[in-house]
């Protein structure tokens, strides 16, 4: 068996990562963020290198977690299976924004507002520490568990 397979049996939740940089916004789906500091409150997303999102943290150096909640599986895909070089993605996603800028979904269960802390270079991806400026829980519903079937 091979250690992709093995890793797809860690539970993950499933949120959308945002950012604004030049007056645009974009995000993607995200099964990778954690929670890696108490004090200061600190969060961690892993995103690819070659993703228009990874571009406009980098450069704005702001982002936004965005915790889906079970009913947003159409969200997920719309984020995740698509690029935001393409298409606007926000075209049909009603979305705020708070401290930061960068934008929150208004139908998300939950968000973190996050102003990078820290960039490190994993392999094909960038782990980008965030310092936790606001948050919220926007719904009593259960978090969407990622779950690899749901989106090939």
């Amino acid at each position: 068996m091979d250690a992709q397979n093995v890793l797809e049996k860690i539970l993950n939740g499933v949120t959308v990562v945002t950012s604004k940089a030049g007056g645009k916004i974009n995000g993607l789906t995200v099964a990778w963020a954690t929670q890696v500091s108490f004090q200061p409150p600190l969060v961690a997303v892993s995103v690819g290198k070659t993703r228009y999102t990874h571009d406009m943290i980098r450069s704005s150096r702001i982002f936004a977690v965005n915790i889906l909640h079970e009913g947003q599986v159409d969200v997920a895909r719309l984020f995740g299976l698509q690029s935001g070089r393409n298409i606007d993605k926000f075209a049909t996603i009603p979305y705020e924004t708070k401290v930061t800028g960068a934008p929150i979904l208004k139908d998300c269960l939950a968000y973190l507002d996050c102003e990078v802390e820290g960039a490190i270079p994993v392999g094909d991806h960038t782990l980008f520490t965030g310092r936790i400026v606001d948050a919220n829980i926007k719904a009593d519903k259960k978090p969407l568990i990622y779950n690899p079937d749901d989106y090939w």
